[in-house]
């Protein structure tokens, strides 16, 4: 019999305050105990999977917590009207507000400085009334949790705290200045080794380990999740985004769609997947850093499944027979579609490539695999801009049908009938048959329960397909096409880029120059479309 206490740390947002307790009546059966501090109740509950520890001596196994999930978490009663269910405070009293680092469809991240101590983090900024749901409330809290659950870590940013105002949720953390993980690759004059990418990956890893091991499936492994907290590079690489990932349920097959690009597991798409899609995202990564492009990229969702399931992992073309064939392994192990046969994060780290000395080569990855990893990147990024403007175009549209789902909504219940959907639905002028009605009922009552909640509703009649309609598309194309001269000009890309926020005038000339590399200066509306349509984003809701 074995025991396991510790005291959470104290912080702005805490359900479960108190003392949690692990105690092992065997190698298998875990219990916890939580004491609540707003109900001074006890609750004794099981845990899932046994936790493993991690066989590399660089990596440090997570240390073991309960997973706040609704079994074992003191729903806490309201006090005030507020969604972090505590008083409003003042953030600009605690902290002075500095350059914005980043802008996303739901807030702006600003570099910050603590007034009491000078310490630096940053701060994301929730605009309150882009939260127009229960569930965009819940996820908010269920982020916050996360982050919390996560404290001291190691390759997770930190959480420092959570603040709310009239307006806005406030989210600070860590603030990790030193870019992304693709940006500072990108970087390296003169290229890197494998022995350099296995040290990157197993961060990247250990994060799904720790995850998988917390009860925590992350959801959205990308590079652009991860950032270096300072210098040394392999030592301080962190996950900084967990707006999608979600407490386990034990047995729960999951069914929403989630994950970025060409990072999404087959099973997501098939809508039916469990943990096993984070080793996925994180061997795409592993893939794409090794070759200096994705494994899979056809336009849509089916041309990627389709890809997946039926096409070969390619390892023979360059630069792949210069790559260890011991990497190609892990590769192939972390890369194999079906979810019950791949690898799992233990035994990506026990892998003789992955360990730290193990078979990793020190010898210099040809020089243009970094060259095609630059043209990715710059495509990546002018591709996300396109889909930005896509989804402004569609905002009044999406509002709209907000606005109706609160209308059909009469008891505020978070849920409307098939009844209400078919009127909703003639509200906003659709014209399907009542067969497609009823078809677009069951796609979007995954839970079988006759009933459709708010994300549902959106995902169902918002759903990407509608991005992919041409005239959205066209509509995308011609925002760039300032002269309409039925091209994107290197000019034209300039002002746009500039004008969505990237402001560094080095990086401007990067993404312009790897975009144009393959063609004449000019993108006409045809290659727009198969740009767009390979990145288009796997998330249900768009906004």
């Amino acid at each position: 019999m074995g025991c396991y206490t510790s005291k959470p740390e104290v912080d702005k947002f805490a359900p479960h305050r108190g003392y949690a307790a692990i105690t092992a009546d065997d190698d298998t059966t875990y219990r916890y105990v939580t004491v609540s501090a707003y109900s001074n109740q006890i609750q004794i509950t099981t845990t899932p999977p046994k936790l493993d520890s991690l066989a590399s001596p660089v990596t440090a196994p997570p240390n073991p917590k309960p997973s706040p999930t609704a079994q074992n978490v003191k729903t806490v009663q309201k006090t005030q009207k507020t969604i972090l269910e505590k008083p409003y405070e003042d953030i600009k009293k605690l902290y002075t507000f500095g350059k914005e680092l980043s802008r996303g469809k739901f807030g702006i991240t600003y570099f910050c400085t603590e007034n009491s101590t000078g310490q630096n983090y940053a701060c994301r900024s929730i605009l309150k009334r882009k939260l127009v749901s229960k569930a965009d409330k819940e996820d908010i809290k269920r982020e916050i949790q996360i982050l919390q659950h996560f404290s001291g870590q190691p390759n997770i940013v930190k959480f420092k705290g959570a603040y709310e105002d009239s307006l806005s949720i406030h989210l600070v953390l860590e603030h990790c200045a030193y870019g992304e993980l693709f940006d500072t690759i990108n970087a390296h004059p003169h290229g890197y080794s494998e022995r350099v990418v296995a040290s990157l990956c197993r961060c990247i890893v250990n994060v799904v380990h720790t995850c998988h091991c917390m009860g925590v499936m992350h959801r959205d492994l990308n590079p652009e999740n991860f950032l270096f907290s300072t210098k040394d590079k392999a030592l301080t690489l962190k996950a900084v985004d967990f707006r999608f990932s979600v407490f386990i349920e034990e047995g729960k097959i999951y069914n929403d769609m989630v994950g970025s690009g060409c990072y999404v597991a087959p099973e997501v798409l098939l809508r039916s997947y469990g943990k096993e899609i984070d080793i996925w995202s994180a061997g795409i990564i592993l893939y794409i850093l090794l070759s200096g492009g994705p494994p899979f990229s056809p336009g849509t969702d089916k041309g990627l499944l389709n890809a997946v399931l039926e096409g070969e992992l390619d390892l023979l073309s360059e630069p792949w027979p210069s790559i260890s064939d011991s990497a190609k392994d892990l590769v192939k192990k972390m890369l194999t579609p079906d979810p019950k046969k791949r690898i799992t994060s233990k035994q990506v780290l026990e892998h003789t490539w992955m360990r730290d000395g193990g078979e990793a080569s020190d010898k210099p990855i040809d020089i243009s695999v970094l060259s095609r990893m630059k043209q990715f990147r710059a495509i990546n990024t002018f591709t996300k801009l396109g889909l930005k403007v896509m989804a402004e175009n569609l905002a009044e549209e999406v509002k709209g049908l907000k606005e109706t789902f609160e209308n059909m909504d009469t008891d505020s219940s978070g849920t409307i009938t098939y009844e209400e959907l078919k009127t909703g639905l003639a509200q906003i002028g659709s014209e399907l048959s009542e067969a497609e009605e009823n078809q677009l009922m069951k796609a979007a009552d995954v839970d079988g329960k006759g009933s459709i909640d708010y994300l549902e509703f959106i995902s169902a009649t918002m759903h990407r397909y509608r991005l992919e309609r041409d005239e959205n598309i066209h509509k995308a194309f011609q925002y760039f096409d300032k002269d309409s001269s039925g091209h994107i000009t290197r000019e034209e890309l300039e002002t746009a880029l500039t004008k969505h926020g990237i402001s560094d005038e080095a990086k401007i000339k990067e993404i312009v120059t790897e975009v144009y590399t393959d063609n004449d200066g000019k993108i006409n509306y045809d290659e727009f479309c198969a740009m767009m349509r390979s990145g288009m984003p796997h998330q249900g809701p768009l906004f």
